[in-house]
């Protein structure tokens, strides 16, 4: 099985939009680090609801066809 990275890509639309709003012309290395990591933390804990959401459905699903059997 192989499994492909799916890095955005520098001509994707999105690139540019998420440089703009980490970039920081402030910082040495170029990027707000706790914007950044704000951003990446918030995205996370999108990922967890929904994994979680994924998790109780699935659960659901899977105690209804014990009761079935």
């Amino acid at each position: 099985m192989k499994i492909e990275k799916q890095l955005i890509k520098k001509d994707n639309p999105d690139y540019q939009i998420i440089g703009d709003a980490i970039k920081s012309v402030e910082s040495v290395v170029g990027i707000d680090a706790k914007h950044t990591h704000i951003l990446i933390i918030n995205k996370l804990l999108e990922l967890d609801k929904k994994l979680d959401k994924i998790s109780k459905q699935l659960n659901k699903k899977m105690a209804k066809k014990k009761k079935q059997k």
